[in-house]
Parts: C-alpha cells; sequence; structure tokens
C-alpha cells in the first residue's frame, strides 16, 4: 500500500470549494476547526434546536440552519452519529447541489445500505484513526493523525482529488493517509470496537480487577495494577512496537506475560473473535444498531449505568480525587 503525505496531494480541489459539516460532535468540531485553519471556506449546518450552535460560534465556526448549509456546500460531509444518517440523508437530499461531494469518516451507513446516494453525487470516505480531540490537538502542534481514504462512487471524476485534499486539510496528510475501501474501513473498526481496544480490553481490565479483590488484594492496589499502568504500556507499543514494548519491560514482566497471555487470549477468544467478524461482515450489528436507536437507547442507558455504578469507577473517583476519601 501506499502512504500518501501532504507534498504528495495537492490542495487546490478545496481551494475553490465550499465544505459543510453536518454535525458538531467530538470529529465534527475537530475537523471544521482545523479546516477553518487550513483556510477553507467551512459551516456547520445544525437544526435550529441544536445547542450546539452556540459552542461552534464560540470558537469562531460560521453555522447555518442544515438545509442552508448543505444548499449552500460544493462537499457536504456528515459526522453526525451513524444509525441517523439514513434519516438525515433522505431530509438533505433534495437540498444537495448537483455533482456534490458526500463525505464520511466512517463507511457504515454507505456500506450498510442506510445511505443510497444519487447517482451524480462523489462520495468518498476520510477516516481519521483516532478521536477528534486527539484530531484537533495534533493539528494545534503541527502534527497529524493517520487517516484511511476511500472512494464509493466517482461521478465527477474529482472524488479521489476531493477526498485527499480534504484529508490535507484537516492535517492527516502530516502523518499519512492509506487507501482502503468503505468495506474494509467499516468492518476492521467495527470488529475493533467489539472485540479489542474498545469492548475487549475494558472487560479485562474490569476481570482484573474483580479477580485481585476476590482474592484479597486491597481495591486501590488492584486498580493501579490493573488499569493504571494501561497507559504505560499503549505508549510503548506506539514509541516500540509490541516486540519493543516488551524488550523494554523487565524479565519478569516478560516472561509473565509469555506464560500469561496466551493462557487468557487461547483459541477459544480466537474463535470467538472470527464468529465477531463474521456477525459485523452479515449486518448483524448494523440492524443492531437502527433497532437501538429505533427504541431510544435501552442498551446503551443499561449499561452507562451500570458502568458508573461499578466498584472500580468508585477506586478511579477516589484515587484521582482526594476529596473522595
Amino acid at each position: 500500500m501506499t502512504w500518501l503525505r501532504d507534498a504528495d496531494i495537492d490542495p487546490s480541489p478545496l481551494a475553490s470549494k465550499s465544505v459543510a459539516i453536518v454535525g458538531f460532535g467530538n470529529q465534527g468540531r475537530a475537523q471544521a476547526l482545523n479546516l477553518r485553519d487550513s483556510g477553507v471556506d467551512v459551516v456547520v449546518g445544525l437544526r435550529g434546536s441544536s445547542e450546539s450552535r452556540i459552542a461552534a460560534e464560540a470558537e469562531g465556526i460560521r453555522t447555518a440552519l442544515l438545509e442552508d448549509a448543505v444548499a449552500s456546500s460544493d462537499v457536504v460531509v456528515l459526522l453526525a452519529p451513524d444509525e441517523t444518517h439514513g434519516a438525515l440523508y433522505d431530509e438533505i437530499e433534495p437540498r444537495l447541489r448537483e455533482g456534490a461531494a458526500l463525505g464520511f469518516s466512517h463507511g457504515l451507513s454507505i456500506r450498510f445500505g442506510f445511505i443510497r446516494p444519487r447517482a451524480d453525487l462523489d462520495v468518498f470516505l476520510l477516516a481519521p484513526k483516532g478521536p477528534g480531540t486527539a484530531l484537533r490537538s495534533l493539528y494545534q502542534e503541527g502534527k497529524g493523525m493517520i487517516a484511511l481514504w476511500a472512494v464509493a462512487h466517482d461521478a465527477t471524476g474529482a472524488a479521489r482529488d476531493i477526498a485527499l485534499a480534504y484529508g490535507r486539510a484537516i492535517g492527516c496528510g502530516r502523518a499519512g493517509l492509506l487507501e482502503s475501501s468503505f468495506a474494509e474501513e467499516t468492518e476492521a473498526d467495527l470488529f475493533n470496537e467489539q472485540a479489542v481496544v474498545w469492548g475487549a480490553v475494558p472487560e479485562i481490565l474490569v476481570a482484573g480487577f474483580e479477580t485481585l479483590v476476590a482474592g484479597g488484594v486491597s481495591p486501590e492496589v488492584a486498580y493501579l495494577e490493573c488499569v493504571g499502568e494501561l497507559k504505560l504500556i499503549a505508549e510503548l507499543i506506539e514509541a516500540r512496537g509490541i516486540a519493543g514494548m516488551r524488550e523494554a519491560i523487565s524479565n519478569t514482566a516478560e516472561l509473565g506475560a509469555t506464560l500469561g497471555g496466551r493462557r487468557i487470549v487461547d483459541d477459544g477468544v480466537r474463535r470467538r473473535m472470527a464468529e465477531v467478524l463474521a456477525e459485523v461482515r452479515a449486518g448483524r450489528f448494523a440492524e443492531q444498531l437502527r433497532q437501538e436507536e429505533d427504541s431510544g437507547y435501552p442498551l446503551l442507558k443499561k449499561a452507562r449505568r451500570q458502568a458508573r455504578q461499578g466498584p472500580i469507577e468508585q477506586v478511579f473517583r477516589e484515587l484521582n480525587d482526594p476529596r473522595e476519601t
């Protein structure tokens, strides 16, 4: 695969275009600010009742009613929650200019048919591989965040150039853009969220904490051992890779990792990971996401309540705020 960086990317495809960002959440805020600071004509499209208007305007971002922002822009990037994209597209589709570009930072709504864009639209993906807060802070430091890019439909012949220029403008060209596809980005991202970083890792941390506490270890020590060191290992892996991380720790820790790691992450875990990937590709999760939105997010609300009430969260609060003790 070929990495593309700022020097490889022509910024001019965005030079005379206006960009509408739909949504002012984690990614919407960061991308709008980075675009503005790169000299791009950007507006955030919001509904009249949106509480984000004050926040956006306080940061010097131009806002407009959703329908007006879309109608006045050459490039429209949907950064609202994925599960809302279907209804959102139906709302804005009549206002989209002929030959406009429709952008995404996650491919789910295209991959699983939440949206079926008009044939005259360019459809591109520019997916930063990290949260919007980090995308913004890296940009301000003169750095960038790696991103994936893809084109699902090239109606005008300019979709690739617009996608790359957009990635450059939000700062990702500083780190590198890697070509992918809507399907690959979506499936890999959903798999990771469920089976690795966002799903499995926190559950391992909680299970380790609970095991130590049940074995008589104080909650504070259990927290420091199982959760407190996570940032350190992440920083080592980022700087040195997994092999380099293991070489940087003590022989005691390295031998423990060698003996213990595969007892926990065994063939059964790998088999269940493969099942998760198959379910993602079959669209099962996408359908669950639709149902969750339709019913008012009961599973998410319950999970959030339970997480806040867990003993590991009490220890977190105590260690980070002495007034809790």
